[in-house]
């Protein structure tokens, strides 16, 4: 039996509310061939799916209220929706090679919670201070169970590449780090870099350096023993025929690295 990927778990944590225990939630059937037309009464300001083989597009520069939904036969999947105005939409995603319906118009009843609380749903937090548009994202993506891309290790540290999601131009990139030293280890940096070999030349690669536009991290510090999970957002990358990633982790006020290549 496929397995159903499902994010709802970690939203509790993440201060949403009433989501559980109302009804049960609305299926979207999406294919390759259509695009689904989702329309919400609030403009969209984040929106993610389980699974890579569904995508949600909308407007990231000016936000608008209708989104375009396009899906692959495989996993049933879900799509996540927040609004400007910290209302909260989830749906399951199916495939289907027919479509029973092509556009949705939602109202605000539609709804399956608020992002937070009353009088915390003006973009900002208790100290006025505006919240990035990718922390909700993010702090989704790092609950979910890890995956493994790669792994590479070196002196009692391990750095794992856990997931790559990519969400209309931006991608999201998960990362694990281990520190089996006995030493903490405080990080310094992590880059990541599009690798591709010049074909005329074996020994000719080039380096190209992926900017990193938000990371997602509660500390750089990682105590002997412990692991901590990192995300990052980049504007999106396609790796080619014969390219490929390098993370490269450096230590702080130390020698210590760690290369990975994917």
């Amino acid at each position: 039996m496929k397995t159903v990927t499902i994010l709802f778990v970690v939203w509790i944590s993440l201060g949403i509310q009433g989501m559980f225990g109302q009804r049960e939630l609305d299926t979207i059937y999406a294919n390759e061939h259509q695009a689904v037309a989702l329309f919400f009464p609030s403009p969209i300001r984040q929106a993610v799916t389980g699974d890579q083989q569904f995508v949600f597009s909308y407007d990231r520069e000016r936000a608008g209220h209708l989104g375009l939904l396009q899906g692959v036969d495989g996993v049933i999947s879900n799509l996540l929706v927040i609004t400007t105005d910290g209302k909260v939409y989830a749906y399951i995603l199916i495939y289907a090679k027919s479509l029973p319906q092509m556009n949705y118009f939602f109202d605000e009843k539609a709804s399956v919670g608020v992002e937070r609380p009353e009088g915390k749903l003006r973009g900002k937090d208790n100290l006025g201070k505006v919240r990035n548009p990718y922390e909700g994202i993010c702090k989704l993506l790092l609950g979910r169970a890890p995956k493994k891309l790669g792994t590479a290790h070196n002196r009692g540290l391990r750095l794992r590449l856990e997931e790559l999601v990519y969400d209309g131009d931006k991608v999201y990139l998960l990362v694990g780090i281990r520190n089996r030293s006995k030493i903490d280890f405080e990080m310094e940096r992590l880059d990541f870099y599009q690798v591709s070999a010049n074909k005329k030349r074996r020994s000719s690669r080039q380096e190209i350096t992926l900017q990193p536009l938000y990371t997602c991290t509660a500390s750089t510090l990682i105590k002997s023993g412990k692991e901590i999970r990192l995300a990052y957002v980049l504007s999106k990358f396609v790796l080619g025929k014969g390219e490929s990633m390098k993370l490269i982790l450096e230590e702080a006020d130390g020698n210590r690295r760690v290369v990975l290549k994917k």
